[in-house]
């Protein structure tokens, strides 16, 4: 042959693209022989918790700080993972002052009130900070997972845990089933009649900016303004457009996990939606996923009476409502216990694990009574070569956008700050 050879072929048709297997007579021994491997991508998992986490009972001993720490009731079932994680005490959001809005600001610190005129503003989220790079590599740059009734569950205004560049929300999948189809569900539309659905969408858009530009000439500041947060909006839809082209006609990977029943809720479905989570990292369909967990049907299927708002109320005298905050603690510990699991079973292509690679942090904003001092956070996985093992324990008021951004930058994200940071947690390092 003397085209020049890519290391890997594609069988092209009128409806589909079908990657070939490695083969020596399209040059692949030559390949095969100079060719470095290649070290599995790096991931990021967040975790958001709704109505905060029991103070007494899931915080280490801040009297004992590193590795020789006693894990507390609420953190008991990941004994066996207790080298595998780091509990970080001490961090704050300085600006969030939002007790019933657990996700709303987690992964970005924002004020709401900083813009004048303005009750409400948002800033990207530490995820798509890091989709922006992990998702040119992907069929889906981030996946958002979503539960069906945030605000009883504490989370706030949003459509997931993730905000966009221009602090406007990511939607999400709200159930398992919605989540599976999404991933790993092909198209039974032809590839043409596709092509020419995004032709018309592009013709469609180049439209409106044509007359969206022409109409900026007559306006005033402040509505020009407006049409900037309009063209933001334009330019979220081109990206998407081409993100679809990109991968029009390539084949969804074949799921390892059976399709889901409908109408799990609580702690079924939580454990149903960490399985598909890691079936999308482990098909590499994403490198970054959010998660907005339920409150209101993981407490129903405990058997668990106390309405999810009043358990989060609870003094030393409200015996009911404590235990219903502790026993929702455990059974969250238990559910990433779990996921910490099969993490670690599921096998790279180095022989690896997946837990190697990938960062999981599992929080909220939020603790007792709404307070937002000291946010619950618990980082696991090797992917940002984090210090694991230890009760951390860090001055009062560190901003926990500190913890997003040694994160980010041990992922290998060129991120000098995020939010309100003032520097990594040099701590945190290995």
């Amino acid at each position: 042959m003397n085209t020049p050879l890519n290391r890997r072929h594609f069988l092209r048709s009128s409806t589909a693209l079908i990657a070939l297997p490695f083969l020596e007579s399209l040059g692949f021994r030559r390949f095969a022989s100079a060719a470095t491997p290649v070290a599995p991508p790096k991931r990021l998992v967040f975790l958001g918790l709704g109505w905060g986490l029991t103070t007494e009972t899931w915080f280490p001993d801040a009297h004992q700080p590193g590795a020789g720490y006693t894990l507390p009731k609420g953190l008991a079932p990941l004994e066996r993972h207790k080298a595998g994680f780091t509990v970080v005490q001490g961090l704050t959001h300085k600006s969030v002052n939002a007790g019933h809005q657990g996700g709303t600001f987690w992964l970005t610190g924002a004020n709401q009130f900083v813009v004048p005129g303005k009750s409400f503003h948002n800033t990207i989220s530490a995820d798509q900070v890091a989709a922006a790079q992990f998702g040119r590599h992907t069929r889906f740059a981030s996946i958002q997972l979503d539960c069906a009734n945030p605000g009883n569950s504490g989370h706030g205004p949003g459509l997931s845990l993730a905000w966009d560049q221009g602090g406007k929300p990511i939607g999400g999948h709200k159930n398992p089933v919605e989540a599976y189809h999404r991933l790993f569900a092909n198209e039974t539309t032809p590839v043409e009649q596709r092509k020419a659905l995004l032709a018309r969408r592009r013709s469609l858009l180049d439209t409106v900016l044509e007359d969206a530009n022409d109409l900026r000439r007559g306006l005033g500041k402040t509505d020009n303004e407006k049409l900037e947060e309009y063209f933001e909006g334009i330019r979220d839809i081109e990206t998407r457009l081409s993100k679809d082209e990109q991968w029009l006609g390539v084949p969804r990977p074949k799921s390892p996990l059976g399709e889901p029943k409908p109408g799990l809720a609580g702690r079924q479905e939580i454990e149903l939606m960490y399985d598909i989570l890691v079936a999308a990292l482990q098909t590499d369909s994403t490198r970054v996923l959010t998660y907005r967990q339920p409150v209101d049907t993981l407490l129903t299927s405990l058997d668990i009476k106390v309405a999810p708002h009043d358990m989060s109320h609870y003094h030393s005298t409200m015996a009911e409502k404590l235990d219903a905050s502790q026993r929702r603690d455990i059974a969250q510990a238990q559910l990433l216990a779990g996921l910490l699991d099969k993490l670690k079973s599921t096998r790279e292509a180095d022989g690896t694990s997946l837990f190697d690679h990938v960062t999981v942090a599992f929080g909220t904003n939020t603790r007792t009574e709404h307070s937002g001092d000291n946010c619950p956070t618990l980082l696991a996985g090797g992917g940002a070569g984090l210090k694991l093992g230890q009760n951390l324990v860090l001055p009062k008021g560190t901003p926990l956008n500190n913890a997003w951004l040694t994160v980010l930058q041990g992922s290998g994200l060129p991120v000098e700050r995020h939010g309100d940071s003032t520097g990594v947690i040099k701590e945190l390092l290995a």
